[in-house]
């Protein structure tokens, strides 16, 4: 009974309305027209900056986080600590390190091959519980 329901139901023309009550998917509007013609306008330029090239080159701008403060300011290399200037440095690849011997790899490595290697091993279980 529910089958030829469901059946005679497809053969049914529906109108538009009917089919906007029960739920509708909408998308945003663009707000108005676009002033201006095609090509770059003098609205798409990056503004110039009010901000001496001074106070540029003597202060973080943007950096400041607290509604009260201020921009900090840059301070010399040399006040800065030594793991600063070592975040940017390559780091071997996964492959690289199973290449060398595991003995003789410095801590740091070791910990990062660990890392990958059980990162890896546990992307492959998820792939095969996946086909399953």
């Amino acid at each position: 009974m529910a089958l030829t329901y469901i059946k005679s139901l497809r053969n049914v023309n529906f109108p538009k309305e009917v089919i906007q009550i029960g739920g509708c998917r909408t998308f945003a509007v663009g707000g108005g027209k676009k002033k201006g013609g095609k090509g770059g306008g003098a609205s798409d330029a990056p503004k110039a900056s009010s901000i001496s090239k001074e106070v540029k080159a003597s202060t973080v701008v943007g950096a400041n986080i607290l509604k009260d403060g201020a921009d900090p300011k840059v301070l010399a290399d040399s006040e800065y600590p030594d793991w600063l200037w070592h975040l940017l440095d390559k780091r071997p690849a996964l492959s690289e390190l199973r290449r060398k011997d595991l003995e003789s790899l410095p801590y740091d490595d070791l910990k990062r091959f660990v890392k990958l290697d059980t990162r890896a091993r546990i992307k492959e279980n998820n792939s095969v519980r996946a086909k399953n």
